[in-house]
């Protein structure tokens, strides 16, 4: 069944006009010619024909392929676009009017897409051209290798493999060599380049019906750029098989269409036709280039991935192959600033991966293992006890924090608490307890293992900032000063990534004001233990207090102030809780006989 796209146009009869005028808006370095609409010509803000001293290099066609041709107009590429209607080759004068617009003393060179439009007008207008008295040579690129060899006049139809032939020629021209020697560069690049389609959907021509050609789990392949039908239809395969398929036809012996042989050096080019995602275009390009290496023999030099030449809105890809050598890769690394040609693929490269590089303790510490240790000293009791206590407050919240997180939330934070309390009793049995640094990045790493969500990484973020505040201590034993600033320096870390601060009903009001009591008393000299009590009743009231703040982070933010206030934030309740109930650890430990 066929039915109207949607399409983000105005008049359908005005697409290429309006689309030229937003290219221009775009980059400073491109004009257009005032001759709207017969008259659709891009061209170099720099370049005048009267003026110019080097070969001008022009190509064009139909439109509906963008960014092709005119996005390719730029020093070191195209001089000049000529844009016909959408799938129409431009008139005759339209092409000439781009001939006389930036073709100087030295000439011009038309690069001409192997479709009989395009090769009867451009062919036309370069004969009226010459009779004016301007130098012209003429290259047609036909790389197509899905269809058998032609019979016929027709020959093989251009593809994406013209825009390696519009940078090798640009890039020729733009050194300041005759005319000739560029118009040779181009035509051998030519006769080296190579390329295959495959459509997933067919497309939508503006104002028109979508056709229904393709059904649904088809491809077809060596679909054309124009919608025209291709090779064969077949039912859609991994993009490992597709990608197979087409390398071969590509690269057949039988066709011999490209003279690629094994130990040849290649450039290859993963062009998509207009809705194909760039996730799915590098899948593509990343299982093409082992293929070419070990299954053809082949050295691949370089690789350009993006949509390049397309067919409006259809899904699906071509593959282009080029036989490389020094000559052809130092044109195609030539600089240009034609706005479409891809940045940073020049070069030769690196290894593709590299390791995973270790933390530091991991790779430099290895005199003594982390690990529980076979006695306890004062503080490793402390912190067991406290550890401990902590992991079990939280697992008895477990369905009152899911309970209120129903109400302001997705309702799992207690179960997602749960976990990291489970994770940490577990792990607790391997914890370096006498190290209280590392004890705390432990901790973080038990959470982060099974805690997902925004509270996970924020639990591990709190934990990673107090282990590199007591690393950076340089006294043997950690102080209650010291896990005072560790503290601090996690709600800093906290409200740092996570972005919220005192107020915004998160955690952090009930952190914020047990730091500050925290602090408070220990300035005063209260003992720890004492300090640490007070300071839990300050987290356990600020948790409290956050039933009458309106959320301003995570999801509670969505919910009305009506509900925020039967409900205290359950993330604020979780961290006073253990707060809590580590602080009534400590001091017990310290009362004990």
């Amino acid at each position: 069944m066929a039915f109207q796209d949607k399409k983000l146009i105005n008049n359908p009869n005005d697409v290429v006009t309006e689309f030229i005028e937003g290219l221009v808006e775009t980059y400073p370095g491109l004009q257009y010619l005032d001759g709207f609409p017969q008259v659709k010509v891009v061209l170099r803000a720099d370049v005048s024909g009267g003026t110019y001293h080097k070969v001008a290099v022009i190509s064009g066609g139909g439109s509906g392929h963008e960014p092709a041709h005119a996005g390719f107009v730029g020093e070191g590429m195209l001089t000049a676009a000529i844009c016909g209607d959408v799938f129409a080759s431009p008139p005759v004068d339209s092409i000439l009017a781009g001939i006389r617009a930036v073709t100087g003393p030295m000439g011009c060179l038309l690069i001409v897409k192997n479709y009989t439009g395009d090769r009867l007008n451009f062919g036309l207008a370069a004969e009226q051209a010459k009779s004016e008295g301007y130098k012209v040579e003429t290259v047609i690129v036909g790389d197509d290798c899905a269809l058998p060899p032609p019979r016929g006049i027709a020959g093989r139809r251009g593809l994406a493999g013209t825009i390696l032939v519009h940078k090798i020629a640009g890039a020729a021209a733009a050194t300041g060599i005759s005319l000739a020697d560029v118009a040779v560069e181009a035509r051998r690049a030519s006769e080296m380049v190579g390329t295959m389609g495959v459509a997933l959907s067919v497309c939508t021509l503006p104002g028109q019906v979508t056709p229904d050609r393709l059904g649904p789990g088809k491809m077809e392949l060596g679909l054309g750029i124009h919608g025209e039908p291709g090779a064969a239809v077949a039912d859609l395969q991994p993009v490992d098989v597709i990608v197979s398929h087409v390398l071969k036809q590509i690269l057949s012996p039988e066709t011999n269409y490209v003279p690629i042989t094994r130990g040849s050096r290649v450039v290859l080019m993963v062009n998509g036709l207009g809705a194909t995602p760039a996730m799915e275009l590098m899948i593509t390009s990343g299982k093409a280039v082992p293929k070419l290496q070990l299954e053809h023999g082949l050295a691949v030099d370089r690789v350009y991935t993006g949509s390049f030449m397309t067919s409006l809105d259809m899904a699906g890809f071509s593959i282009s192959i080029m036989k490389a050598d020094q000559a052809i890769l130092q044109r195609l690394d030539a600089p240009t600033k034609a706005p479409y040609w891809p940045v940073g693929v020049d070069g030769n490269h690196p290894p593709a991966k590299i390791p995973v590089p270790l933390p530091p303790s991991h790779s430099t510490k290895i005199d003594e293992p982390l690990g529980r240790p076979a006695q306890l000293n004062e503080q490793g009791h402390i912190l067991e006890v406290a550890i401990e206590a902590a992991a079990n407050a939280v697992q008895n919240l477990r369905d009152e924090l899911n309970d209120w997180d129903s109400k302001v939330g997705d309702g799992d934070c207690g179960s997602t608490m749960y976990r990291g309390a489970a994770a940490i009793l577990e792990d607790m049995k391997n914890y370096p307890l006498n190290d209280a640094a590392e004890t705390v990045n432990e901790i973080g790493a038990s959470i982060r293992r099974v805690m997902g969500g925004t509270s996970g990484i924020l639990c591990t973020i709190f934990c990673k900032a107090a282990y590199a505040q007591l690393k950076a201590s340089t006294q043997s034993v950690v102080t209650s000063k010291n896990w005072a600033e560790a503290l601090e320096a996690s709600i800093a870390a906290v409200s740092k990534y996570g972005g919220a601060s005192a107020g915004y009903r998160t955690l952090l009001d009930a952190l914020i004001p047990a730091s500050a009591i925290l602090q408070e008393r220990l300035n005063a000299g209260d003992d720890p233990a004492t300090a640490f009590i007070l300071s839990s009743e300050a987290a356990v009231a600020g948790a409290d207090s956050t039933k009458h703040m309106q959320a301003q982070a995570g999801r509670s933010s969505y919910v009305s102030g009506e509900i925020l206030a039967s409900v205290p934030d359950p993330g604020a309740v979780a961290a006073a809780s253990w707060y809590k109930a580590a602080a009534l650890a400590v001091k017990n430990k310290y009362q004990a006989p």
